[in-house]
């Protein structure tokens, strides 16, 4: 999923100084802060995905406000949809004429916060699949840099970009530019999470930016849509992802933990796996307890509870089809960045349980072994007695077996 390669140029140096005058132009015309204060990178770290133009779209300030959160990931940054070397929003909106982006951008951090932007994704078009080269990659991302005064990025590589060995290569060799040219620069580097740490692709991509010199902030991997059952699972394939890391790179653990990131997936994932509250604190006290550099999640937008239980089993862009108060799982990202969030009152039962047929689930009962309850959409039965350990979270034991669907 990742590769950059290539020096600038004497004509690559010109052109990219060109373009980074023209978007620092439109910066100005797009009423875009020019003044940002950067955050420490541990905010960077911590930044949250968030879709600005899609997903129905929550308000930053809002979220600020509710959970201490001070940092945004926002997403995603791609070719246009027509084919390119220029940078647009989700293929459509071009940087260059963006406003709507850059308001974003300015109410944030008029409320003492700031953003990373994040190039890549699944799916669409990436700048390293159209532009020509390294330096021209390099000099697309510089107009968004320069625009939106930015102190940190993130190349998410995935498909179908990280199966192409030459596009993966321009994006390695980008962000090294990138890296370079922007002293202080924050980047992290998001790929796919399997159970053994990362596939195929991930480890080319590893050994692409070995092979050129590069070494980023940190190294991130996804593990969900890949049969993760839990936080067990996650920070399974997280140990396996830090060993990959030391034959790859010669690191000892300790520096390979200290460029390790952590990317999750709030709630039901797109291939009905399940991560409630209780999974990324798990996944939390991993990630600080052995120095990662980086805990993130997908997404912000998520970050609701679905008005229908479970979102009658389809995994949404908009809520999470867990029981949560709002923002719930941001507030795991402002413990990561080392901030304790305000207090909130946790819904104390689950959103109503439809077709249903067992009681719902209440955190206030007392359940005995072979109980049956409904949550999320779910049978669940006890294994043994047990009080206020919500199903679906790995708990200490496990007390509930899933029995499906309701």
């Amino acid at each position: 999923m990742r590769r950059l390669r290539a020096l600038l140029s004497g004509v690559a140096t010109a052109a990219l100084a060109t373009a980074g005058l023209a978007a620092f132009a439109a910066q100005q015309a797009s009423g875009a802060s020019a003044d940002a204060t950067a955050l420490s990178n541990r905010w960077y770290a911590a930044a949250p995905y968030l879709m600005p133009h899609d997903n129905n779209p929550p308000d930053a300030g809002a979220i600020m406000d509710a959970s201490g959160l001070k940092a945004f990931q926002l997403a995603f940054v791609l070719a246009p949809n027509g084919g390119g070397c220029s940078p647009t929003w989700d293929g459509t909106s071009p940087v260059s004429s963006d406003t709507a982006v850059a308001s974003v951008i300015s109410a944030i951090r008029a409320k003492g916060g700031d953003v990373s932007v994040s190039i890549g994704g699944y799916g669409g078009t990436k700048l390293g699949q159209t532009c020509s080269d390294a330096a021209a990659t390099a000099a697309a991302y510089q107009q968004v840099i320069t625009k939106y005064q930015l102190k940190a990025i993130d190349f998410d590589l995935e498909e179908p970009e990280y199966e192409n060995t030459a596009a993966i290569a321009r994006e390695i060799g980008a962000a090294k530019i990138l890296q370079q040219n922007n002293p202080g620069l924050y980047v992290s580097v998001t790929t796919a999470g399997t159970a053994d740490g990362t596939g195929w692709f991930g480890k080319q991509m590893l050994n692409e930016a070995k092979a050129q010199g590069f070494t980023p902030n940190n190294f991130s991997i996804m593990p969900f849509d890949g049969g993760f059952n839990g936080a067990a699972a996650q920070t399974s394939a997280l140990t396996n992802f830090n060993a990959i890391l030391r034959s790859t790179f010669g690191w000892d653990e300790a520096t390979a933990y200290a460029h390790e990131g952590f990317s999750g997936m709030n709630g039901r994932s797109d291939t009905g796996e399940y991560f409630t509250q209780a999974d990324f604190q798990t996944v939390l006290d991993f990630a600080t307890g052995h120095h990662m550099d980086r805990f993130t999640f997908w997404s912000l937008n998520r970050d609701r509870q679905c008005t229908l239980p479970d979102n009658n089993g389809k995994t949404s862009g908009t809520c999470s089809s867990v029981a949560q108060s709002d923002w719930d799982f941001a507030k795991y990202s402002v413990k990561f960045a080392g901030v304790t969030p305000p207090t909130t009152t946790p819904p104390t039962t689950p959103p109503p349980t439809g077709s249903c047929t067992a009681a719902a689930w209440s955190s206030s009962a007392v359940y005995t072994g072979g109980t049956t309850v409904s949550y999320g959409g779910h049978t669940w039965k006890a294994k043994w007695w047990t009080q206020n350990e919500t199903p679906g979270s790995t708990g200490e034991w496990g007390v509930w077996q899933d029995l499906g669907p309701c």
